[in-house]
């Protein structure tokens, strides 16, 4: 089958998710009101809270909700073959995926900017707060170990890239102070940002840099502790918006390649219903998140985006259509890596290493443009070391607020952005060195979609408790919970422990598993305490706890 067919098909989807069921539902359920006054706008601190113009914001939002999964994940699931990769993206993404991270910006607004702790206390009950925030900090765990790993090993195996991420560090600094305290025009600053990011990456292919996987560890360490801990005008929001381009370039790139190559896809459509991983239901589903549905985008939505957010009007761009550039992404890494391998065993055996099939896969279809390959390997390279590096730019920020949110009360010191921080920096840097990737990720994608299922939740009820149309939003739930449960039982009790009782990375993996099955107990609890709000609120016994919604300023 040609590439080609694979492109017609995600231009359908996003033409008709994009601009007709997303336009529907912003206008139809959640009754978008350009003239309501948002968070950023009433609470503006210079610190979370603060107005940003929507293209920025975009850039913002793509960076910090992308990742390196929506590349790695339909790289690991291709060894189901293509066809399930591509099928779960296109339908995932259509039904679900920005629906999600749209409502997730959008209960957060019109509820003055709270984060889901707050939003399940005010929904569900004084419990579900608790047992919210303990889930979203071993989940925010996981995720730190997942794109610690993936962003180590990609760096420390290509020494064409430390110079120019150094160079791209820099220039957020730069900008943040350009944009925000020099009052320079965007266009020029976005300009010499481009230009200083892109010279860099060429510069970086003649002046190698050799680094251990331990010292790079480290160094991504220190770069998360900066995030956690300087506002976000003087880094990660200028870093995400600066570096964005250069995704923004690997996108249009290798749309253009895949166009002028019009490659056949040489893996297989379909492998089998199992592989060494497990069986496609449900271990598809959690594999491949970011692209389809992911939960890690619900609290870059309602933390973040939420609070930067300057127009109602701009969260339909922002979130929904950085859902479907993300979706692209998603599309581009199946493509180029299904038309890279002939022989699914060879495949197979470098699927281990996704950031280096990547980098070959997009490197080779940008070269159809007439660039060295030289450079465009680390153009690729680049671009999902960026994705990656946006993840770990907020999330150990995310594990200090919810530090400061479940323990702050009883346990003052964790209420220290700088403890709280340093905290999950050394547990992350031991998960890393002591677990095993591949199931780490699998472990992850659970936990990350049952995060979905708790945001569709939060949804839910708020739908019923407005008398909106709550539907758009419930079955998606039931369909992510049973699926990343069934998930998580999985891994833990089939592949975690079995490794570790092999004596393989024990300390890792009984660490892992203990994580999944806390998480399992936390969703069944949490899902019981949802089930019985929303079966008051549909029958009108009780009110919402929250304050009422702030009229239009």
């Amino acid at each position: 089958m040609n590439s080609l067919w694979i492109l017609l098909l995600w231009l359908i989807v996003v033409v008709f998710g994009y601009w007709v069921y997303a336009k529907w539902a912003a206008k139809n359920v959640f009754d978008v009101d350009p003239g309501r006054a948002t968070p950023a706008k009433m609470y503006m601190d210079g610190v979370d809270f603060m107005p940003a113009n929507k293209n920025v914001l975009f850039g913002f939002q793509l960076n910090s909700i992308a990742g390196a999964a929506p590349i790695i994940g339909p790289i690991v699931a291709l060894q189901w073959g293509w066809l399930p990769a591509v099928l779960w993206l296109a339908f995932g993404v259509f039904f679900i995926g920005w629906m999600h991270d749209f409502s997730s910006a959008m209960i957060s607004i019109r509820n003055d900017g709270d984060t889901f702790g707050a939003l399940g206390y005010k929904l569900i009950s004084p419990r579900a707060r608790k047992i919210l925030l303990t889930f979203i900090y071993f989940y925010l765990l996981l995720i730190a170990t997942a794109f610690g790993h993936v962003i180590t090993s990609g760096v420390s195996g290509n020494s064409s890239l430390p110079f120019p991420l150094l160079v791209t560090i820099g220039v957020a600094f730069l900008v943040g102070h350009m944009i925000y305290r020099s009052k320079v025009n965007i266009l020029s600053t976005t300009v010499i940002a481009i230009v200083l990011i892109f010279v860099s990456i060429w510069l970086g292919t003649v002046w190698t840099i050799k680094l251990s996987y331990t010292t790079v560890l480290v160094c991504v360490l220190i770069f998360g502790y900066f995030s956690s801990i300087l506002p976000v005008w003087r880094f990660i929001q200028p870093f995400n918006y600066s570096s964005v381009y250069v995704v923004y370039f690997g996108i249009i790139a290798g749309v253009i390649g895949i166009i002028i190559g019009h490659k056949p896809m040489t893996l297989p459509a379909f492998t089998s219903w199992s592989i060494g991983m497990g069986p496609l239901w449900p271990l598809l589903f959690v594999t491949i998140a970011c692209g389809a549905i992911s939960g890690w985008h619900s609290l870059v939505s309602s933390t973040a985006t939420s609070r930067q957010l300057e127009n109602e009007l701009d969260v339909r761009p922002v979130t929904a259509g950085a859902m479907f550039a993300e979706f692209t992404i998603s599309i581009i890494a199946v493509i180029v890596c299904a038309t890279a391998f002939a022989d699914k065993a060879a495949y197979i055996q470098k699927v281990g290493n996704p950031v280096g099939i990547f980098v070959g896969g997009l490197g080779g279809a940008i070269t159809s443009l007439g660039l060295p390959l030289s450079y465009t390997n680390a153009l690729a390279g680049m671009m999902i070391i960026i994705l990656a590096l946006t993840i770990v730019n907020l999330v150990f920020r995310f594990m200090k607020v919810a530090t400061a949110e479940l323990l702050g009360d009883a346990v003052g010191i964790a209420k220290n952005s700088h403890i709280a921080t340093i905290v999950a920096l050394v547990i992350t840097f031991l998960l890393v060195k002591t677990g095993t990737w591949l199931y780490v990720w699998v472990l992850f994608g659970g936990a990350n979609q049952l995060m979905a299922s708790f945001a569709l939740l939060l949804i839910t009820l708020y739908l019923v408790q407005k008398a909106k149309n709550y539907k758009i939003a419930i079955y998606p739930m039931f369909f992510m919970y049973i699926t990343t449960v069934f998930a998580l039982f999985y891994t833990a009790f089939f592949k975690l422990i079995p490794a570790a009782l092999e004596g393989k990375k024990v300390f890792g993996n009984y660490f892992a598993s203990a994580i999944a099955i806390l998480l399992i107990i936390l969703a069944i609890i949490l899902a019981y305490d949802g089930w019985k709000a929303f079966v008051k609120y549909r029958s009108g016994e009780a009110k919402i706890a929250a304050e009422p919604e702030k009229a239009a300023a």
